[in-house]
């Protein structure tokens, strides 16, 4: 395991990496595919690299250093499923629209539902139609992640809870997004209209 402790101090500064990352920087040294092999699985034992899913890594230590940064939480959800973006409570509670704690990252993808547990957080996927796959925007901060404006949080939320507005009626919306706890007054007046708009192409 010679060169072991360079790898990982040339990956240590990538928010995240993939094995054929690992390996291109392996390269230099010219290792076979075995000793590669045999590098990343006791980087595991050693607890220099976590698993994101398969194929996908962060070292310990760039995961030490940013997990509390939410930014890097919401980029990692946004890598580990492609393409998707945050939504629903997890994105309302960003907006501090949302009075519910959240133990997931909720997120929206048009590929099929999934969940992957993690050392470094759970995160959710919810399927959606490619037709309302949209109104989500890049936030640049420390990382840059994809999140759903206000408005299509909610909708978001209110079409997984209802079975895509299936099971409530539209009079009763209003009254149902108020059991919720929300106040979408508080999402001012141009994210408001949006959001009764899109609620209102469903039941046309």
């Amino acid at each position: 395991m010679k060169y072991q402790a360079e790898i990982i101090n040339e990956l240590k500064t990538k928010p995240s990496f993939t094995k054929k990352v690992f390996i291109d920087v392996s390269s230099k040294y010219n290792l076979k595919t075995s000793t590669i092999n045999s590098y990343i699985v006791r980087s595991f034992a050693q607890n220099k690299i976590i698993k994101l899913k398969r194929g996908v890594y962060v070292t310990e230590e760039f995961y030490s250093k940013h997990y509390s940064d939410i930014s890097y939480k919401y980029y990692l959800a946004n890598i580990l499923r492609k393409p998707s973006y945050i939504s629903s409570w997890t994105a309302l509670e960003y907006y501090n629209l949302a009075t519910e704690s959240i133990h997931s990252i909720i997120s929206i993808t048009p590929k099929i539902t999934r969940e992957y547990k993690t050392k470094t957080g759970t995160f959710s996927y919810h399927s959606i139609t490619l037709k309302y796959f949209s109104d989500f925007v890049l936030i640049k901060k420390n990382f840059e992640f994809y999140i759903a404006t206000p408005s299509k949080a909610l909708f978001d939320l209110l079409y997984f809870k209802t079975n895509g507005f299936r099971g409530i009626k539209h009079e009763e919306i209003s009254k149902y997004i108020e059991s919720l706890r929300i106040d979408i007054d508080e999402m001012g007046v141009v994210e408001k209209g949006k959001l009764l708009k899109m609620i209102k192409n469903i039941y046309e």
